[in-house]
């Protein structure tokens, strides 16, 4: 037990691939971009996690096929929008029945399904109802697993054996694996964290302090719960790893893209040029309009997301957003809609 597929090679993806190799498993990596295959597979090395080296046994593949199949699992490891064109890719090669994990966090405009559910989406219109789809989330940069720092994380699925198996395979020394069965309340963490993340970055970037962050991360995970139990979700989710143990992270850290890309915004610089600043997909933005429909969608009040969507439209400046926000109507604090 132990051959792992991974469909991506950006941080989060190879540094799970040395995880997995350094714990006794064969993984075979496979990337869209060819140019990647060749560099990683000569140079060894990551251009955004220096100091990572690749173990020489982790296996660089052109061929989808090789890396789906034989697997024990197959982890879909590429950005949220590029789910759904890998899944139609790869489905071919996915065998019904197969453990599939995936490692991005969105929700998909218009269908607003979570990513497990665009992979489920496509597989089930090639007849493949079987596949077992599991959501691995929770607080963890690239760059810290891919020093082997203690971190941990979330195996969610609504198969609780398939759950566990995930967790059998990612669980070691350096990475503690728990299972939760709710895997919209996960899912859905792991995609409305990041727009809150944005909106920590530019506080920081508007030149405020440590009470405008812990407002924002707070109430934002006040709006994130309320949506989830909307949705049907189980409230425990959101007070877990997935929800504001991803958050914390997410909207602190230094290695956050979404907290990067809000602090420029914060200074002045357009989504665009943020986006191109910090190098690699912020999928806070990314986020925004399947946040916006499902908002409406459960009648759900969320003045944080919409603050955040209202600057990257460029409809209103970040400064005059926080104002709006403070000047809100009162409000009870355990107020629901």
């Amino acid at each position: 037990m132990g051959t792992i597929g991974i469909l991506g090679a950006g941080t989060w993806g190879m540094a799970l691939a040395r995880m997995l190799h350094n714990s006794g498993k064969t993984v075979t990596v496979w990337s869209a971009i060819e140019r990647e295959i060749d560099e990683l597979s000569e140079k060894r090395v990551h251009p955004n996690l220096p100091g990572m080296n690749i173990p020489d046994g982790i296996r660089f593949t052109k061929q989808l096929q090789e890396a789906c199949s034989g697997k024990d699992i197959l982890l879909f490891a590429v950005p949220s929008v590029f789910v759904r064109s890998t899944a139609e890719k790869a489905a071919a090669y996915i065998p019904d029945g197969q453990i599939v994990v995936d490692v991005a966090k969105g929700i998909e405009p218009d269908t607003l399904l979570t990513m497990t559910g665009v992979i489920g989406d496509v597989l089930k219109k090639v007849g493949k109802t079987n596949v077992k789809l599991v959501a691995l989330s929770g607080p963890t940069h690239a760059e810290e697993v891919a020093q082997d720092l203690p971190t941990t994380i979330v195996s969610a699925c609504d198969d609780i054996k398939a759950a566990e198996f995930v967790q059998d395979i990612f669980m070691n020394t350096c990475m503690r694996v728990y299972t939760n069965s709710d895997v919209l309340g996960v899912e859905l963490c792991g995609a409305m964290k990041n727009i809150i993340a944005l909106s920590s970055g530019v506080s920081l970037g508007l030149g405020y302090g440590d009470n405008t962050k812990a407002a924002l991360i707070t109430r934002g995970m006040a709006e994130i719960t309320r949506l989830g139990l909307a949705m049907g979700c189980r409230e425990q989710t959101f007070a877990g790893l997935a929800g504001i143990g991803d958050l914390i992270v997410t909207a602190t850290s230094v290695h956050s893209r979404n907290n990067r890309a809000g602090q420029l915004i914060g200074q002045g610089y357009t989504p665009e040029e943020a986006i191109k600043k910090v190098g690699m997909v912020v999928e806070g933005i990314n986020a925004i309009p399947a946040a916006m429909q499902l908002a409406a969608m459960y009648n759900v009040e969320m003045p944080i997301v919409s603050a955040v969507h209202s600057v990257v439209s460029g409809k209103i400046t970040p400064a005059d957003a926080v104002k709006n926000l403070m000047r809100r109507d009162k409000k009870d604090e355990l107020w629901r809609e």
